[in-house]
């Protein structure tokens, strides 16, 4: 069994990730995918990692950032249950929207 699922969404968020990146550098775009992952997988052994955005969500999302990145996920869910992974300087009230429909 997998340490951690993705939301549809999320996946989605990691492919256009990569595919930004990489119409610079397919090896750097490659990289940051691989760094998410990490991450990710570090999550999975402690959880609770990361930091609360009551003005984002309500819900009890966590997130981390990497790169400029903020990955929200589900520290209560088995397997851990990434939401998003999305650019950090958006702007905030996108980022909640973003996260409202993918409830």
């Amino acid at each position: 069994m997998s340490e951690f699922s993705f939301h549809p969404e999320a996946e989605n968020d990691l492919i256009e990730i990569w595919e930004f990146i990489a119409e610079d550098s397919v090896e750097a775009a490659d990289r940051v995918r691989d760094d998410i992952f990490a991450t990710i997988r570090r999550l999975t052994q402690t959880p609770n990692q990361g930091h609360g955005r009551t003005d984002l969500t309500s819900r009890p999302l966590r997130f981390w950032r990497e790169y400029d990145y903020l990955i929200a996920y589900a520290p209560e869910e088995h397997p851990l249950l990434v939401i998003a992974i999305l650019h950090g300087r958006r702007n905030p009230r996108i980022l909640a929207s973003i996260l409202r429909d993918r409830e």
